[in-house]
């Protein structure tokens, strides 16, 4: 992944909401600067491409994470390096499996 920006959401968390005191009482409010809309979209967009990368059976046990860091942490700590090993394999088995049913498919219709 080349995107730094999302890379820096991840490992360091997002900015904090925006905030304003009115009255004397401190209020979020929704982003309005360019910088704080850019902040907000690449904390979606970082927490949306690593949920993106978990199988299915596993995005409902990461989904009630609603920061970046916090999903990338709690995948972390799941996850194991054999675990990912074994997901690459099997991910690489099934890449060639395709290809073997792809040429299949190549080679019967061509010859008929």
């Amino acid at each position: 992944m080349t995107d730094y920006a999302l890379w820096e959401v991840i490992v360091n968390g997002d900015s904090p909401p925006p905030k304003r005191t009115v009255d004397g009482v401190e209020q979020t409010y929704p982003p309005t600067t360019i910088e704080e809309k850019l902040a907000r979209k690449n904390e979606l967009k970082a927490r949306g491409t690593l949920l993106m990368a978990l199988p299915n059976e596993h995005q409902i046990k990461f989904n009630t994470y609603k920061c970046a860091k916090t999903l990338m942490e709690a995948i972390e700590k799941r996850s194991s390096s054999k675990g990912l090993d074994q997901t690459y394999d099997k991910l690489q088995k099934l890449i060639s499996q395709l290809e073997i049913l792809r040429l299949k498919n190549y080679f019967s219709k061509d010859m008929i």
